[in-house]
């Protein structure tokens, strides 16, 4: 199987971009059997952001998956305005895997605001089909909706649980276990997008390092296939967009879906 490598740079950011990133992600990713943890949805850029609390006004679906099963855990998520941190205990030895789905929300945007997000999250083609349609200087109408996911481990092993599909919309699957990977591990992922492999789209890995933010990015081959050299131990986030043209939605124009996995490499 041929990969698309990321591209060899890694850019330490110093200016804010234009896309807000979303992310679930523990306070602890190693755990010992039985210990609390809590989870946290947060929305920003560059790998920081600001929490967002778990309710039902804006979660759509939050499930555990784990080597004994699948478990449902909307009924402990509360209506608004909910919890800060989703607390958990997790007592199987192994990986878990928490996936959370958002319901929609909308945005309008400027028309040079638009192009500029478009650009930046690799989305020409949207930019190219409004200039066609003769588009370019009207604002951009979108209807999003944010597919995210975090991998846990308990105990002083691993499983394939890494590797379960949750039949997100968009998704981010890792092709081997990354809790068994170290730095510099090259790294493969596979992007789905309603279950087939999305070509194309660009994929972006983040790590916060010294002070900076690292970010690598490449564009998923045509099997949707990517994969990523991780140079540093600890939490790394996966994410890209998605978007299509929406006709089902009066006043909006492009349905885009968010994809993200937050998983940590252990020090060598």
């Amino acid at each position: 199987m041929k990969l698309c490598r990321a591209l060899p740079a890694l850019l330490l950011i110093s200016a804010p971009l234009l896309a807000h990133e979303f992310w679930l992600i523990p306070d602890k990713f190693f755990i010992a059997p039985r210990t609390p943890l809590s989870l946290t949805l947060n929305v920003g850029e560059d790998f920081t952001g600001l929490v967002r609390p778990f309710n039902t006004e804006k979660v759509a679906a939050l499930r555990h998956y784990s080597a004994a099963g699948t478990v449902d855990l909307m009924a402990r998520v509360p209506a608004a305005p909910g919890l800060d941190a989703f607390p958990l205990s997790l007592e199987k030895p192994g990986t878990h895997l928490i996936a959370e789905d958002a319901h929609p929300s909308t945005i309008t945007l400027s028309p040079d605001k638009f192009l500029g997000y478009l650009n930046e999250d690799g989305l020409e083609f949207v930019a190219a089909a409004r200039k066609a349609a003769g588009q370019e200087n009207e604002p951009g109408r979108e209807r999003y909706l944010r597919c995210v996911k975090t991998l846990i481990r308990v105990g002083d092993r691993s499983d394939a649980t890494y590797a379960v599909r949750t039949g997100q919309r968009l998704e981010i699957t890792p092709q081997s276990d990354p809790f068994a990977a170290r730095p510099g591990t090259r790294l493969g992922f596979t992007i789905t997008f309603d279950g087939q492999p999305l070509a194309g789209a660009q994929v972006r890995a983040w790590h916060h390092r010294d002070g900076n933010v690292v970010m690598i990015k490449g564009r998923s081959a045509a099997n949707g296939t990517i994969t990523f050299d991780l140079p540093y131990a600890g939490p790394w986030m996966i994410s890209l967009v998605h978007m299509i043209p929406l006709k089902d939605v009066p006043g909006y124009d492009w349905q885009s879906y968010w994809g993200n996995l937050t998983f940590a490499l252990p020090a060598s």
